[in-house]
């Protein structure tokens, strides 16, 4: 993920304290649901890009679900990129800090014909200008998947760096000042999803041992069994509702052939 300018996010020691406990997360594999829903990159040859890939969760899935795509992921955090590339080899992987170097490589200047954003945009201070930047990467017509979170924000939040939550409607305007066309923004996940985070708002600044306990050692029997019901409702829970505080937003780029 990418740093806000604000203060120094230390991104390569959040992914090598929280890699392990992230790639368990049940709400990370509801949420991967919900984008591949959204994504609709079917089983031909797309171009994928996953923008603030992190340690490459996402991109281990798209690779699984869409083996003909090809696949580019890019993050600020060096620790990431590490993870992401050992996971993952066949993707390509770069760092870029989309908030203060604009530039595109120029053989990725206009690839993807799919792409997603998730979970990143809560922790810069001005993500328009982030999707701004990562639009250089974006074909004419591409699709763009962007979550983020909604409701109140817990003390684990503020620990790893979340500046703000999002409505739909503020997830939009965001979007649209980075020029790209909005198609749909709205929640999901409702109730299962703002129950969960209720229990992560509640355990306040514990979580952030439960978490390093959970990479350490693999968490507390109370914090697996709590994780496993979860994670049985998530696969239930439906992604239609606006009251979700799991917030995203489809876009596309201008010009060109939407994405199908």
């Amino acid at each position: 993920m990418t740093p806000g300018a604000s203060h120094a996010d230390d991104w390569d020691q959040h992914w090598d304290a929280y890699a392990s406990a992230a790639s368990r997360n049940p709400a990370q594999r509801m949420r991967r649901r919900l984008i591949q829903n959204l994504l609709r990159a079917g089983s031909g040859p797309a171009r994928i890009l996953d923008i603030g890939c992190g340690q490459g969760d996402l991109v281990a899935l798209l690779e699984k679900l869409n083996p003909r795509a090809q696949l580019v992921g890019i993050d600020y955090s060096g620790a990431g990129i590490r993870v992401a590339t050992a996971k993952v080899p066949a993707a390509r992987f770069r760092r870029h800090d989309l908030i203060t170097d604009p530039a595109t490589p120029p053989e990725l200047a206009g690839w993807a014909t799919h792409a997603v954003c998730s979970e990143v945009l809560e922790h810069v201070d001005d993500p328009s200008l982030l999707l701004r930047n990562a639009a250089g990467y974006l074909a004419p017509g591409c699709r763009l998947v962007v979550t983020v979170p909604g409701g109140p924000m817990s003390a684990f939040d503020a620990h790893i760096g979340h500046r703000r939550h999002f409505t739909p409607g503020s997830l939009a305007s965001v979007v649209e000042a980075a020029g790209l066309e909005v198609e749909v923004a709205s929640g999901a996940g409702f109730p299962v999803f703002n129950l969960y985070r209720r229990v992560v708002i509640l355990r306040g600044e514990a979580l952030v041992k439960d978490v390093e306990d959970e990479g350490e050692k693999g968490g507390t029997l109370l914090a697996r069994t709590a994780m496993g019901a979860f994670d049985a409702l998530f696969r239930i829970a439906g992604r239609s509702q606006r009251r979700g505080w799991q917030v995203y937003a489809v876009a596309r780029k201008p010009g060109g052939v939407s994405a199908p």
